[in-house]
């Protein structure tokens, strides 16, 4: 076979091409610390690193909804704890007047004032808001959901958040079921209350803050003891209906923190398999540089005897 001088130029430059082409690319590599710069270094770890950014923008939106549920969450456990202590403050006095031997006229005139006040604090509590959004409406957000009256105005539409693939959670609690012990009844032509789908039998009552605040402080100002007696029992299941609400919204968080807790611990895994696809080992980056330099000038020195003499190198 006939070896020409055309090609041990092309076998010259090709295996200094070669050399060089590898050298860049460690170079590349050593710049930016990752050995996938683009979809042709690896096409299957592409895929996957593609497929890791976008779980990891899913988890942050996750992340961001979680974020703005627990605020919602939050505040309406403090709007919650603050009608419990209301509610507690309104037995007080009603049981400190419910008798003729501890109280008076005068005095049942003086507690019905700072029965007023909790029946204003109440309405206050009621319309909370976080922004220009109000908690307790149900979807109607964008109004104070309880008049000056103590009349609801809200809605019973609960907004539901995705805070995980396929898992949704809401964010508010509706104010009919806060300010309701039993918020689905509703009064007959006859003007019993019965729950709806029940006969007689099934007759429950239903106990409104609102009213309840405004009823006991009729009986103060009038002296109606029986009235204010009776009050008594509907602030205990009014009690126990909050206290059974903030229970629900406690459960929510604690769903919400474990929720978090494990996206944050699929994160840092996807992280960690993220990097063992995409990031260099630079200990091995350096080394294999400064082999591939020391084989292109092994190439450039080897040249040199592939190239036959010429005459003009003979007359130097």
């Amino acid at each position: 076979m006939r070896v020409t001088e055309n090609t041990n130029y092309e076998t010259i430059r090709h295996s200094i091409h070669r050399s060089k082409e590898r050298m860049e690319n460690l170079q590349l590599q050593s710049a930016s610390l990752k050995k996938l710069n683009q979809p042709s270094d690896d096409p299957v770890g592409a895929s996957k690193i593609l497929e890791l950014r976008t779980d990891k923008m899913n988890n942050d939106q996750f992340q961001m909804n979680s974020k703005l549920a627990e605020s919602f969450l939050s505040n309406t456990e403090v709007a919650l704890e603050d009608l419990t202590e209301i509610i507690m403050r309104a037995k007080e006095i009603a049981l400190s007047q419910a008798s003729s031997a501890s109280s008076s006229d005068d005095t049942r005139q003086g507690v019905a004032e700072e029965m007023t006040q909790l029946f204003n604090q109440a309405v206050s509590v009621a319309n909370c808001r976080v922004g220009e959004r109000y908690l307790l409406g149900g979807y109607k957000t964008q109004k104070p959901p309880v008049d000056l009256e103590g009349n609801y105005l809200g809605d019973d539409g609960q907004m539901m958040v995705e805070i995980a693939g396929g898992v949704f959670l809401s964010l508010n609690i509706p104010g009919n079921e806060v300010f309701n012990t039993n918020p689905h009844l509703e009064k007959s032509g006859y003007g019993m209350i019965f729950q709806r789908g029940e006969s007689e039998l099934g007759e429950i009552e239903n106990v409104n803050l609102f009213d309840e605040l405004q009823d006991c402080r009729i009986g103060l100002l009038t002296g109606d003891l029986e009235a204010i007696r009776n009050s008594l029992e509907r602030f205990d299941q009014l009690y126990s209906k909050i206290v059974a609400t903030r229970s629900k919204l406690g459960s929510r968080i604690n769903g919400l923190k474990s929720t978090n807790q494990a996206i944050e611990r699929h994160n840092m895994t996807n992280a960690a398999l993220s990097s063992a696809i995409e990031d260099a080992d630079m200990a091995q980056v350096v080394s294999e540089l400064g082999k591939e330099e020391a084989v292109f000038r092994s190439a450039l020195a080897s040249s040199k005897k592939l190239i036959q003499p010429t005459l003009l190198d003979f007359l130097r």
